[in-house]
């Protein structure tokens, strides 16, 4: 008695504990559940509004630019028509699309999705789309306003004048706020003026005229999302904006109310919208994402609350409410049972208790302790003493399978979610799937694009020593008929050494969208357990797990394969831009490569510390490949300019006519002498004309020699003296006469520098040579901000800026006294780095590549500090920035492709490098270890002519380092 009584009061107590347990567990889980489904639901309703918002988003910039922002009458803006009907047809979330004019006209055409809108605006039956215009119809006339409706094939099928129809886009918001802000514009949610739908409108002026574009996007299918999200029938859910107005609900009547005694209508604010378990929430403080509960109406209530994430709109919020009572009835349902089924078990076992209550005891109280190791997640089997009832022996077996299976599925989860290589991912799961499933192997096969086979990526035997008899069972490759016919046997189905032969399932591996993706292949022995129908349906639920990380991880290797693509397309595209610097953007990043790989080989000397992982060294060769893509903006003629005068053309040949000119007026003076004495000729006329000659001949010769010392200022080829100068300054003071204006002919921006200048009388006398104002080129509104005290730049930038954009000057550009570029140009070949920094800061690199825009935008600094853009010195620059610096600048000294040098020898290379070591403009030890690990050699031996590969000192250039 006492020990069945011991026994029936443990059990008794063993199953309220385990009910109380199971019934908080089963109600944490449902509250757990509901927070996690109405953060699902929020995010689900935040991708229904970016769905809403970002298409029209591009479709309105292109739109910007079409001719109907400038059409000046109804019928030239009907030409355009199909271009809108496009639109809509492209994008079923937008509602209208129109274009407001400055004079007060206005085109409409609005797409009839649904019967509300169909009726609202009266459309006949088979009427697809409405086109609402407000134009002067005759001529210069009063406003018309005029409905027609088209069908689907964008064929008129009605149109009618609408006297009633008034409306003027000037004054609404969507029109003035775009032209307020010149810019693209999204309205606050509010009530369209036609079909009264809750929507916003996007809004942006026209490029061409003072014509403003508008789209507008209904939230009605936030309703119904919201409809269709509800976790219990009386689920209550609404989206409100930082003010609580509501401007999402499954019942949109209670939404909509009309302003005063006027016929349009307004959104109610949540207190106003008659649902008391809403309106409670207004007064709770709930954070984001987390839930409460709360009392409405004598009822117990549970409240979630979750931010919108939209990139245009700030605040949007989810409210959720959700009745206790219902969300837990089914747990106190089952409670109950569960406890009675308890108190009967235990009437029924009592006899049993008072035969085996001891040995029962010590079996259950270890199947309680692996119980409640289960609740803690330990799923590590324990030992648990042998029973003597068979029931209870048999339940430690199976919470024994169930620990291994759990541990076992973790441990899949955990290779899918941590491998990011396919393969071995692949490996380690099947691995755990075999385990898991008791089957004898198997293997995953991957459909080969364009093979026509499936090819073997992964597979498993139990028992196998090697890949010796993995052939015979599972084949390298196999034909796509296996996984069309997967439920058919094939050809390898078969005994091998007379064993018995294996039975295999084979379950298709699909994408999301249902493409083609591989073959799972399991391969078991014939017993009940694997030969019911359960089996492949678990099988098949686990490969879809298994096919999205195979789609993900293709997914994320073609991502990278592309961004690879494009960064070498742009890089290949700057190359090709100018025929001086080809395959530039491609040898730096190569160069670069070895040499870091190399640092990062070392074992000894001052980087035998460095090292890479995969992220980084992959961030590296991002910003190597992009080290110039700002070079795109920069013009052609001045990066590969070869002489003095040259802009889009070599301007020496205008010098050159200018001389011709002026050997001509010679010629002509001279026979206007000749011709001006009509005596007869004697001997002292003889002579005058002997005279005459000579100095023709001598003026002629002063031309020749002049003109080849300008063209030789203009090859820039030496540097200039001070005399040089001065000779400029006095051939340019020559004179020569123009006959024609000069204004003839040019461009928009020539007459706008020219308009200021006073207009000389033909014929002008002229310079030969000069500096003339509308050779200055203002910087206008695209002044770059480079200078340090300039707010706008927020990139570090430290740079002085010249006073004008380009200075075309003759003799300022004859006058350069090294090279070709004057300040102006050099500043605009400069200016590459900057516009490389803007241009990769603007992008939305993820953590592990953050650094990628300094790696490409610092090889143009010096470790004293000297260098561009931004001055950085030491301490600032890192490995990888110094990297950079040497590879870019040995590729640009032994370049054999530049017109403003000739191609350097290695020696010479090298030895100029070494003098910059010595100046602080190159990092001492990279380039040490540059000369001692030979990768100059390899390069040379890769990209250099014979020619320039000549014998390197090398213990001479590092003792001058020191």
């Amino acid at each position: 008695m006492l020990i069945a009584s011991v026994v029936v009061a443990a059990m008794l107590v063993l199953s309220v504990v385990l009910a109380y347990q199971a019934g908080n567990s089963a109600r944490q889980a449902m509250i757990t559940a509901s927070d996690e489904n109405a953060q699902l639901i929020s995010e689900l309703i935040s991708e229904r509004v970016h769905r809403i918002v970002n298409p029209a988003d591009a479709t309105i910039r292109l739109l910007a630019f079409d001719p109907v922002t400038v059409a000046p009458d109804l019928p030239a803006r009907m030409r355009r028509l199909p271009v809108l009907f496009r639109l809509l047809e492209q994008n079923q979330l937008l509602s209208a699309v129109y274009i407001g004019y400055p004079d007060g006209q206005f085109l409409l055409l609005r797409a009839l999705h649904n019967a509300a809108v169909r009726e609202e605006v009266k459309a006949p039956a088979n009427a697809a789309f409405l086109l609402q215009s407000i134009a002067h119809e005759q001529g210069g006339g009063a406003l018309t306003g005029r409905f027609s409706y088209y069908d689907a094939q964008h064929q008129l099928i009605s149109s009618a004048e609408r006297p009633d129809y008034q409306y003027d886009p000037r004054v609404r918001p969507w029109y003035a706020s775009a032209l307020e802000k010149k810019s693209q514009v999204l309205t606050e949610p509010y009530i369209f003026f036609t079909t009264h739908e809750i929507g916003v409108t996007l809004s942006q002026p026209g490029e061409y005229g003072g014509a403003v574009v508008g789209m507008d996007v209904a939230l009605t299918d936030l309703s119904a999302e919201i409809g269709r999200l509800h976790l219990l029938p009386r689920t209550e859910i609404a989206v409100v904006d930082p003010d609580w107005r509501v401007l999402a609900y499954t019942d949109m009547s209670r939404v909509l109310q009309r302003d005063g005694d006027t016929p349009s209508l307004k959104l109610r604010h949540l207190d106003d919208l008659g649902v008391a378990s809403l309106q409670a929430m207004q007064a709770l403080d709930l954070q984001n994402g987390s839930s409460q509960r709360f009392k409405a109406q004598g009822e117990e209530w549970v409240a979630n609350g979750f931010a919108l994430q939209s990139p245009r709109w700030q605040g949007l919020r989810l409210l959720m409410a959700i009745p206790t009572r219902e969300l837990l009835a089914d747990v106190d349902k089952r409670l109950r049972q569960q406890l009675w089924w308890s108190l009967a078990t235990i009437a029924l076992l009592l006899p049993l208790g008072w035969c085996a209550g001891r040995r029962v005891a010590s079996s259950l109280t270890g199947l309680a302790l692996q119980a409640q190791a289960l609740a803690r997640f330990d799923f590590r089997r324990t030992p648990v003493p042998r029973s003597a009832v068979r029931e209870v022996r048999a339940l430690g077996e199976v919470m024994d399978r169930m620990s291994t299976t759990i541990q076992e599925f973790l441990d899949i989860t955990h290779h899918i979610s941590a491998e990011s290589r396919t393969d071995r991912m692949l490996s380690s799961v099947l691995y755990e799937l075999v385990g898991a499933t008791s089957c004898t192997g198997g293997a995953v096969y991957l459909v080969e694009a364009g093979a026509g086979h499936l090819q073997r990526v992964a597979c498993y035997k139990k028992g196998s020593t090697g890949d010796s008899d993995l052939p015979e069972c599972f084949p390298q490759r196999v034909p796509l008929e296996h996984f069309t016919n997967h439920t058919q046997p094939q050809a390898e189905d078969q005994a091998i050494g007379g064993a018995e032969p294996p039975h295999a399932l084979r379950v298709q591996l699909r994408t999301r969208d249902g493409q083609p993706l591989g073959l799972l292949v399991l391969h078991y022995l014939a017993d009940i357990r694997h030969d019911d129908v359960h089996f492949r349906a678990f099988a098949e639920k686990l490969s879809g797990t298994l096919s999205v990380a195979i789609e993900t991880s293709n997914l994320i290797e073609g991502q990278l394969e592309l961004l690879d693509a494009i960064i070498r397309l742009l890089a290949d595209a700057i190359d090709a831009k100018s025929p001086y610097t080809g395959a530039h953007c491609e040898r730096v990043p190569q160069l670069a490569e070895t040499l870091m790989q190399r640092m990062c080989d070392a074992k000894d000397g001052p980087f035998a510390a460095v090292g890479m992982t995969d992220a980084e060294r992959y961030e590296f060769r991002l910003g190597a490949w992009l080290h110039d893509c700002g070079k795109v903006t920069v013009p052609e003629h001045i990066i590969d300019k070869a002489t003095k005068l040259e802009t889009i053309y070599n301007r020496i040949h205008e010098v050159r006519m200018r001389f011709e000119v002026l050997w001509r007026d010679a010629e002509l003076h001279y026979c206007k002498q000749l011709l001006s004495d009509t005596q007869p000729a004697d001997a002292a006329q003889q002579e005058q004309w002997q005279r005459l000659e000579r100095q023709l001949q001598q003026r002629h010769a002063q031309l020749q020699q002049d003109f080849a010392f300008v063209a030789r200022c203009n090859v820039g080829g030496e540097a200039m003296a001070d005399a040089d100068v001065q000779r400029l300054a006095e051939i340019g003071q020559q004179t020569w006469l123009r006959h024609f204006d000069d204004r003839l002919g040019l461009s928009r921006a020539e007459v706008q520098r020219v308009a200021s200048l006073p207009v000389k009388d033909l014929p002008a006398r002229e310079p030969l040579l000069a500096d003339r104002l509308e050779h200055l080129v203002p910087w206008g509104a695209r002044r770059p901000p480079v200078e340090a005290g300039n707010p706008e730049n927020r990139w570090g930038f430290d740079m002085q800026l010249p006073a004008q954009q380009a200075h075309l000057g003759e003799l300022h550009n004859l006058s350069v006294r090294r090279g070709t570029l004057t300040t102006e140009d050099r500043f605009r070949i400069n200016d590459h780095i900057v516009q490389t920094i803007v241009m990769l800061k603007g992008l939305a690199f993820p953590p592990h590549l953050a650094r990628v825009p300094d790696i490409a935008g610092s090889h143009h600094e010096k470790l004293d500090g000297t260098g561009y853009p931004r001055r950085l010195g030491t301490e600032q620059l890192t490995l990888a920035d110094r990297v950079m610096t040497l590879a870019d600048i040995f590729e640009a000294l032994t370049a054999s492709d530049r017109p403003y040098k000739p191609a350097k020898s290695l020696s010479e290379s090298l030895n100029i490098m070494a003098r910059m070591v010595r100046e602080q403009h190159i990092d001492g030890q990279v380039f040490r270890f540059f000369l001692e690990s030979g990768v100059y050699r390899e390069y040379a031996a890769q990209f250099l002519s014979e020619a320039q590969r000549d014998a390197v000192d090398v213990p001479a250039l590092l003792a001058s380092l020191d």
